[in-house]
């Protein structure tokens, strides 16, 4: 993935804390550049429960223990960043407004799947 498709993909994961905070309430995001720092906060905090507990405990999985722990690590991140402050019931919502989002605007595309098991997988 280059380094630009980052870039974008966390404007993206900013502009929807942007929109969660002004949607949820116990959640808010103080700037721009808050979100932008919370994104990538959330997602080396994802990536490291995915890299210890597996991608099924990920916050990026979908169904019931993707979505506490997406909560968990949005709570988490408050204490982190400077200017984004969530109570427990505003990562909850958080979470399920995030999740709602995700199924029409997925992080993932199907370019980014390429590289992992689709390139190993044999034709029988």
């Amino acid at each position: 993935m280059t380094i630009l498709r980052h870039v974008i993909r966390f404007i993206v994961a900013a502009i929807v804390l942007m929109f969660v905070g002004f949607l949820v309430p116990g959640f808010s995001i103080t700037s721009f550049w808050t979100a932008i720092l919370a994104a990538i906060v959330i997602a080396l905090i994802g990536w490291a429960i995915e890299a210890m507990f597996g991608e099924r405990v990920s916050p990026f999985h979908r169904g019931i223990v993707g979505f506490l722990v997406s909560a968990v690590v949005i709570y988490l991140t408050q204490f982190i960043v400077p200017g984004f402050h969530v109570t427990i019931l505003g990562a909850l919502l958080a979470s399920l407004v995030i999740g709602i989002i995700d199924l029409f605007i997925p992080i993932k595309t199907h370019m980014d799947f390429r590289g992992g098991d689709a390139g190993n997988r044999q034709n029988t």
